[in-house]
């Protein structure tokens, strides 16, 4: 096909020009590196473009516009863990929150529901509706104004926390059906206490419960447990995944993108698990994520564990954020490095969110200040 001739594609609305793929991802030209631009996520209209160079090696960037990566597990976390918070919008909030005993008081989040990544530790999550053991890998749901307490057994606890200003729901798994991924039963919800409970009075015998109302705390005081439901009926809870229970979707034939590892949604953002899972194994498809601008969604990912097969330089407990607008994509080294494998090792949670995002400025004192250059070949980062 010339460089001049331009051709509609079989459903009569598209274009294409010059050396391509016939399909993304698969069989990409020799010589070539593939670009996905895309709208409303991996969702709206699309064109891939075959670059004589990779997006990605830019001699330097001058502006705020670039990517960003930080070692996220460092943040010291606030009091009676609550999250402190690396970037945010309207929609959400991500932080790290941190605990090494039991919460001293009781806490209800009247601005948003939470989402608690356990990315270390081990304990139970004492709330209105029962007691719930987490552990390493679990994903709890606290719904907005559930009244809860944290209690670790040893050590130290971190979470990765995603506060929404909406409520957090389930994706529809379309054609795949309703157990994609995993039975909605295997969710687990929390037990009610056979007698009431004593335990969490402060210093001088009272309950003692914060309660956040547009980011502001207010403290109140009873005489007695304020978990204390003797029993309670409907479709609203707090409730536990462990990703040792999440099924990947997987195609051995095609990389798919990853909005089909979404798990959870809210209001103008996802939350996605990359889980271990078998690469693709057809000759000639792509292994790992391709190049892409994604420009209606920044992109956040939390790395919880095992070996980041796209990118060198990042451990665990670190985010990368790739906000709307600048290319991202594979490390030069991870197309060599995943040639001789054949499944995936990491376990990750990514965050897209349709406003921007913005960073506050304590998160400047936990950032790679070299991120942006780490696709250069002759960078270690």
């Amino acid at each position: 096909m010339s460089d001049q001739e331009n051709k509609n594609i079989s459903s009569g609305f598209g274009w294409s020009q010059g050396n391509h793929s016939s399909q993304p991802h698969v069989n990409v030209p020799e010589g070539t590196y593939e670009e996905e631009h895309g709208r409303k996520g991996f969702f709206g209209r699309v064109s891939h473009l075959y670059h004589r160079h990779p997006p990605t090696g830019w001699l330097r960037i001058e502006g705020p516009l670039k990517p960003r990566a930080y070692e996220a597990a460092k943040l010291e976390g606030r009091e009676h863990g609550q999250p402190e918070i690396l970037l945010q919008n309207s929609d959400v909030k991500l932080g790290i929150a941190k605990l090494t005993q039991p919460m001293s008081v009781f806490a209800r989040n009247a601005d948003a529901d939470e989402v608690r990544f356990i990315h270390q530790g081990e304990g139970s999550l004492e709330t209105d509706y029962g007691d719930m053991p987490y552990r390493k890998g679990d994903y709890l749901v606290i719904p907005r104004g559930v009244t809860y307490r944290f209690v670790p057994k040893q050590g130290q606890d971190v979470h990765w926390v995603v506060e929404s200003a909406s409520e957090i729901s389930l994706p529809d798994r379309g054609m795949l059906g309703r157990h994609a991924q995993f039975d909605p039963m295997i969710m687990r919800t929390p037990l009610l206490a056979t007698a009431e409970k004593k335990t969490g009075a402060n210093a001088q015998g009272e309950f003692e419960l914060h309660i956040k109302r547009q980011g502001a705390w207010t403290k109140v005081f009873y005489p007695w447990h304020p978990l204390n439901a003797a029993g309670w009926k409907g479709d609203l809870t707090p409730w536990g995944l462990n990703v040792d229970d999440i099924r990947p979707i997987v195609s051995p034939r095609f990389h798919l993108p990853p909005s089909v590892h979404t798990t959870f949604l809210g209001k103008n953002f996802v939350i996605c698990s990359f889980l271990p899972r078998p690469m693709e194994s057809e000759p000639g498809a792509m292994k790992v994520p391709f190049y892409h601008r994604n420009i209606d969604f920044d992109e956040v990912i939390f790395y919880h564990a095992g070996n980041f097969f796209s990118r060198e330089g990042i451990g665990m407990g670190a985010v990368t954020w790739h906000p709307q607008g600048i290319h991202h994509g594979p490390h030069p080294n991870a197309a060599k490095n995943a040639q001789d494998k054949t499944s995936t090792e990491e376990i990750a949670v990514m965050v897209d969110t349709r406003q921007p995002l913005n960073a506050v400025p304590a998160a400047e004192k936990v950032e790679y200040q070299d991120y942006a250059m780490s696709w250069r070949a002759d960078q270690k980062r």
